[in-house]
């Protein structure tokens, strides 16, 4: 499915829902995930004392290309509804998304408690964009 053929409108709004979970879920759990990852405000903030806007605009840009591909696997199978674009939603998580973070957070020897963290967003993110974009359909 070529690119112009995405419902635009549906793929920045389902972006933008998937950036502000973001924001919430992470805000919400900072704390944790910080110990988690290891990670202290010095250094997230670095040498300036300032935090890089860069992976908020890496972020904003992921939901985009996440909203446009999960919209054309919607338009490939061919029936949009907000019960076909959250199972959707779940069956890229836990296919892709939980199984790939596994390996690699198992390799790093990352805590579980990180996991979970990260793919307790990603879970809610696939299937609320899946949602608005079965939603608005074709």
């Amino acid at each position: 499915m070529p690119l112009s053929e995405v419902n635009w409108l549906a793929a920045i709004i389902a972006a933008l829902v998937g950036y502000g979970l973001g924001a919430v879920w992470y805000m919400s759990l900072a704390k944790p995930w910080m110990a988690a990852a290891n990670l202290t405000q010095e250094t997230i903030k670095g040498e300036t004392g300032k935090q890089s806007p860069v992976p908020f605009i890496i972020a904003a840009l992921a939901n985009l290309v996440i909203a446009a591909l999960l919209y054309g696997i919607l338009a490939h199978v061919g029936d949009f509804s907000v019960r076909r674009g959250i199972m959707s939603g779940l069956m890229i998580w836990l296919g892709f998304v939980a199984t790939t973070m596994a390996v690699n957070y198992a390799y790093q020897m990352r805590p579980l408690r990180l996991w979970l963290i990260d793919n307790g967003y990603w879970l809610l993110n696939l299937i609320a964009q899946g949602a608005i974009l079965g939603w608005f359909g074709a």
